[in-house]
C-alpha cells in the first residue's frame, strides 16, 4: 500500500464523504466549468464555474454528489485556431483523468465546427463517470524479459470463439475464460499483451467508408477503458489480470501517449484541444498555427511539458495501482522522449518511469520509432526498456525468403542481436516474425505484394516492402505441393524466432495460421477478415508451436539473456556459442561470406542440467540436407522435436527447416541411443 500512495493524482474528479472535487489544468483558459448531467448521460442538470487555484489549476467541491455521477468539462478563452487557441464553452470536453465513461466515443461531424458554428456538443459526447476504485496489492511483475510474450487483439481475439460464451465475446472478461487460458498456457505464454483498450474514436475518414477502427490506437482519454472492450469499467481488467496471474501469465498494456484522436486542425475538439492546446501538443516549428506530426496521424503529444508528463506518469500507476498490471508497451515511443522535439534517452519522462515508485519495476518495452525527424531510435532507450526489433523481423523474413548473404544476420539475430543492443551484458531485443501491424505469419508465404483494397484506400495504405514470398501463387492456392511448401515455410520461421536469444513476441493466431489475406494494414476491420477464425484453425501447426514452447522453457540457452562471446564460462568446457556448417566444421571467415549459404548450426552450451549441449540446424535449402554435429564421448545427440531423423551420427534435416538436438549423457541413454 506504501507504493498506491505515491498514486495520488492532482486532478480529475475524486469522490470524497461529502462529494466530488473537480480538478484540471489549463495554463491559457480564462474560465473554466463543470457540466453535471442526469444519470442517462443526456440532460445537462448544472454548469458550475470551477476556481482558480495557481499555477493554472482550475478546482471546485461540489456537495451532494457521489459514486456514478456523469459529467464533462467546459473551457473559455480566446480562439484563434492559427495561433493554437481553440476555447470553446460550446464544445463538451472529457476530463483527461476520466477513469470511466457511460459510453464509446463516436465521431460526428459537428464536433469540428469552429466556435460559433455547429452548436452545444454535449449530446455528441460521452460523459466522464466519476467512480472510486479499489486498491490491487503492490506485486513483482509475473513477466520475465527472454520469455514470450502473446500480442492479443482483445476484440478480435474472442468474437468467433465457441468456447467463450457470445456475452464476453470481443470483451476483456473474454480472457479470463478457462479455454482462453488452456490455449495460453498449451503455448506456453508468459504474458499477453494487450493491445489499445483504452477509449478510442475512430479516425474521421472511416465512418464514409464504413468502416472502423478495429485496432484501437487512436485514443480521447488515457485511463479510461472502452466500454466496448469492458462494459463492467475497470474491475474488468483488474480481474481478468488476476485470473490470468493465478495462472502465471502476466499482462501487458499497449498503451499510446503519442497523439489523440483530436488529430490535425481539421479534427474534432473533445478534450486536450479545448483545454490547452499549446500545452498538450507540440507546435510545428515553421508554423506554429500547426501541429508537429511526429506520429503521422495529425498531432502530436508534447511529453517535454510537465503536466502532459504528469498526466502520462498517472495514467501508468492508475493501471499499476487499480489493475496490478506487469506493464506496457509503448507505441511510437521516441515521442515520450522527445525534448523541444528532439529524442533523448535522458528525457525527464523516461527518467520519472525508470524512477517511480510505483512504475520503476514495471516490464517496459518501446516501439522504437516514429516518422519524426532521427525518429528510428532501435537501441537507443535506457537499458530498463525492452525494443521491438524490427532488424530481426526483417533479417529472417529475408533469409527464409532465399535472399543471398543473409547467413551473417540471421546468425547476429538469434545471438539477441548485439551489434544493436550491445552496449550491456544483456539483450534488450523483442523478437518478433510479425505483429498486428503487417502481414500474418501465413500471409507471409502466400502473397509477395500486399492487398489493402478494402481499406477503401485503393491500396496505397500500408508498407510496400514485407519481404514476403508467394511460392509460385500470389493468394490461396488449391496446389498440395505449395501448400506442403507453405506449412514448411511458416514452420521454419516460427521455429526460428523460438530459437532466438532475448524475449520472444507472436501475434495471436499465427500459430495456427491466421490470415488476413495479404492486408497488411488492417486497423479499419473490424470483421471476419482480422476476428480469428478458432474452428478452422491448423491444428498440427499450433501443436507444433506448442512444443516449441516446451523446448524453450526446458533448455535453459533459448531463453537466456546474457550476450554470447564464443567462449567458456562458469567452468564448462565448451563455449557457449560455436557456429557450424553443415559438415560440423566451424564456420570460418569464407563461410561466412558465401553469398549462396543457406545452411547453419548454432551450438550452445548449457542445453540441459547434465551439462548437454543444445544443437539448432537451419537448412534454408531446397532440398534434404545431412548435418553432423560434434561428437563427445560422454554423450549422445538425440533428436528434440519431430523433424531431423538421425543416423551414423548425422541428421537428415528436411529442405528449408530447422531442427533441434540435444545432447544426453551416454549413462542415460537405456538403449535408446541411435
Amino acid at each position: 500500500m506504501e507504493r498506491a500512495a505515491a498514486y495520488r493524482p492532482r486532478f480529475g474528479a475524486t469522490v470524497t464523504d461529502s462529494g466530488i472535487r473537480f480538478a484540471v489544468w489549463s495554463g491559457a483558459a480564462e474560465r473554466m466549468w463543470v457540466s453535471i448531467f442526469d444519470d442517462d448521460g443526456k440532460a445537462e442538470t448544472d454548469r458550475l464555474e470551477l476556481q482558480r487555484e495557481g499555477q493554472g489549476v482550475f478546482a471546485l467541491s461540489v456537495p451532494d454528489l457521489g459514486e456514478g455521477a456523469r459529467y464533462g468539462l467546459r473551457a473559455d478563452g480566446a480562439y484563434a485556431p492559427d495561433d493554437g487557441l481553440w476555447f470553446d464553452p460550446d464544445k463538451l470536453l472529457v476530463d483527461p483523468y476520466a477513469l470511466r465513461i457511460d459510453r464509446p466515443y463516436r465521431y460526428d461531424a459537428r464536433l469540428i465546427e469552429p466556435r460559433g458554428h455547429g452548436g452545444d456538443t454535449a449530446g455528441l459526447m460521452s460523459k466522464a463517470v466519476a467512480v472510486t476504485l479499489p486498491i490491487v496489492p503492490h506485486a513483482a511483475p509475473v513477466f520475465r524479459p527472454g520469455r514470450l510474450i502473446y500480442e492479443v487483439p482483445v476484440r478480435a481475439f474472442t468474437m468467433r470463439h465457441p468456447g467463450v460464451p457470445s456475452r464476453m465475446r470481443g470483451t476483456i472478461r473474454a480472457l479470463a475464460e478457462p479455454v482462453i487460458i488452456e490455449h495460453l498456457q498449451k503455448l506456453g505464454v508468459s504474458a499477453v499483451e494487450l493491445m489499445p483498450v483504452t477509449a478510442t474514436m475512430d479516425e474521421r475518414h472511416l465512418p464514409r467508408l464504413g468502416l472502423t477502427n478495429a485496432w484501437g490506437y487512436n485514443p480521447v482519454s488515457f485511463m479510461a477503458l472502452d466500454p466496448r472492450l469492458a462494459p463492467g469499467g475497470m474491475a474488468d481488467l483488474r480481474e481478468t489480470t488476476a485470473a490470468l496471474h493465478a495462472a502465471g501469465i502476466g499482462v501487458i498494456l499497449d498503451l499510446v501517449f503519442n497523439h489523440t484522436a483530436e488529430s490535425d486542425e481539421f479534427g474534432p475538439t473533445l478534450s486536450l484541444r479545448g483545454l490547452d492546446n499549446r500545452a498538450y501538443y507540440r507546435e510545428a516549428v515553421a508554423d506554429p498555427g500547426r501541429y508537429a506530426n511526429d506520429t503521422g496521424t495529425g498531432n502530436t503529444l508534447a511529453c517535454d511539458h510537465p503536466v502532459a508528463r504528469e498526466l502520462v506518469l498517472d495514467s501508468l500507476r492508475h493501471f499499476i495501482v487499480h489493475a496490478g498490471v506487469d506493464g506496457f508497451r509503448f507505441d511510437l515511443a521516441p515521442v515520450l522522449g522527445r525534448v523541444d522535439g528532439v529524442f533523448s534517452a535522458d528525457a525527464p519522462l523516461l527518467q520519472s518511469m525508470r524512477q517511480d515508485p510505483v512504475i520503476g519495476d514495471r516490464v517496459l518495452i518501446a516501439e522504437p520509432w516514429d516518422i519524426g525527424h532521427n525518429g528510428y531510435r532501435l537501441g537507443g532507450f535506457p537499458k530498463e526498456f525492452l525494443e521491438w526489433n524490427d532488424r530481426y523481423r526483417d533479417d529472417v523474413r529475408r533469409f527464409w525468403r532465399g535472399d543471398r548473404g543473409m547467413i551473417g544476420a540471421l546468425a547476429t539475430r538469434l545471438a539477441g542481436s548485439s551489434d544493436t543492443f550491445g552496449g550491456g551484458a544483456q539483450t534488450r531485443t523483442v523478437n518478433f516474425i510479425a505483429a498486428h501491424d503487417g502481414m500474418t505469419v501465413a500471409d507471409l508465404v502466400r502473397y509477395e505484394r500486399k492487398h489493402n483494397e478494402a481499406n477503401g484506400e485503393h491500396n496505397h495504405d500500408g508498407h510496400n516492402e514485407n519481404f514476403s514470398w508467394n511460392n509460385g501463387v500470389e493468394g490461396e492456392s488449391g496446389d498440395p505441393e505449395i501448400a506442403a511448401e507453405r506449412d514448411r515455410d511458416i514452420r521454419a520461421l516460427l521455429a526460428t524466432l523460438f530459437a532466438s536469444r532475448g524475449t520472444i513476441m507472436l501475434t495471436a493466431g499465427d500459430e495456427f495460421g491466421r490470415t488476413q489475406h495479404g492486408n497488411n494494414n488492417a486497423y479499419a476491420q473490424d470483421n471476419e477478415l482480422t476476428w480469428l477464425d478458432w474452428t478452422e484453425r491448423d491444428v498440427a501447426l499450433e501443436d507444433f508451436v506448442a512444443a516449441l514452447g516446451r523446448l524453450r522453457r526446458e533448455v535453459p540457452a533459448l531463453a537466456e539473456l546474457v550476450f554470447l562471446r564464443g567462449a567458456a564460462i562458469d567452468g564448462s568446457q565448451v563455449p557457449d556459442i560455436e557456429w557450424l556448417t553443415e559438415t560440423g566444421r566451424r564456420m570460418g571467415d569464407a563461410n561466412w561470406h558465401e553469398p549462396d549459404r543457406h545452411r547453419l548450426t548454432m551450438l550452445l552450451s548449457n542445453g540441459d542440467v547434465e551439462g548437454g549441449r543444445v544443437a539448432v540446424m537451419f537448412n534454408g535449402a531446397r532440398r534434404d540436407v545431412h548435418f553432423a554435429l560434434p561428437a563427445r564421448s560422454t554423450f549422445y545427440w538425440h533428436p528434440a522435436m519431430d523433424g531431423a531423423h538421425p543416423g551414423g551420427g548425422r541428421f537428415a534435416v528436411p529442405a528449408r527447416s530447422v531442427s533441434f538436438a540435444i545432447e544426453r549423457p551416454l549413462a542415460d541413454s537405456q538403449g535408446d541411443q541411435p
